[in-house]
């Protein structure tokens, strides 16, 4: 029995509505509440920001504002593997901004996309706490600490087919 795609979407919107009226009587509920349908469903879709809307009594223009003025929240889903190279002044100042070129080349996807086969989402953060190694890298969570472009393709091997 096959699902239909309107039928995936209604499910989506009721769960984001229960998502978003068990948080709505929280002090400031439109991030956490954000956070929250991305932590559940993988990202927050253009769908979504009605409903939140709704619930808040916001505009859809008010939502959408905030999911794309943080760069934490996904407007897509994200591959099966996350990599965040760090931008921040630290690890510019040791060779990040080379290794993000390089990780863009050897991926074919610039930073806040998928490669085409989903297997990885390249991510720029500006700041993983790791200042004294850096240039630093979070691969699927993992941080890693004075990372070269030929430690950086190690890495991406392990995570690409």
């Amino acid at each position: 029995m096959t699902t239909d795609v309107t039928d995936l979407a209604a499910v989506r919107a009721e769960r984001v509505r229960e998502i978003a009226t068990a948080r709505r009587g929280i002090r400031g509920p439109l991030i956490p509440i954000l956070h929250a349908v991305q932590e559940e469903l993988g990202h927050v879709d253009q769908a979504d920001l009605p409903v939140i809307a709704d619930v808040l009594n916001l505009s859809v223009a008010e939502v959408h504002g905030v999911v794309t003025f943080y760069r934490d929240f996904r407007r897509a889903p994200s591959g099966s593997s996350t990599v965040r190279i760090c931008q921040a002044e630290a690890c510019q100042a040791v060779g990040a901004r080379a290794l993000g070129e390089h990780a863009r080349r050897r991926l074919g996807v610039g930073f806040g996309e998928t490669t085409a086969d989903g297997a990885v989402t390249l991510d720029e953060v500006f700041c993983l706490g790791n200042c004294a190694l850096g240039p630093a890298v979070q691969v699927d969570g993992t941080l890693h600490g004075r990372v070269s472009p030929a430690r950086l393709d190690a890495l991406l091997g392990e995570v690409t087919p």
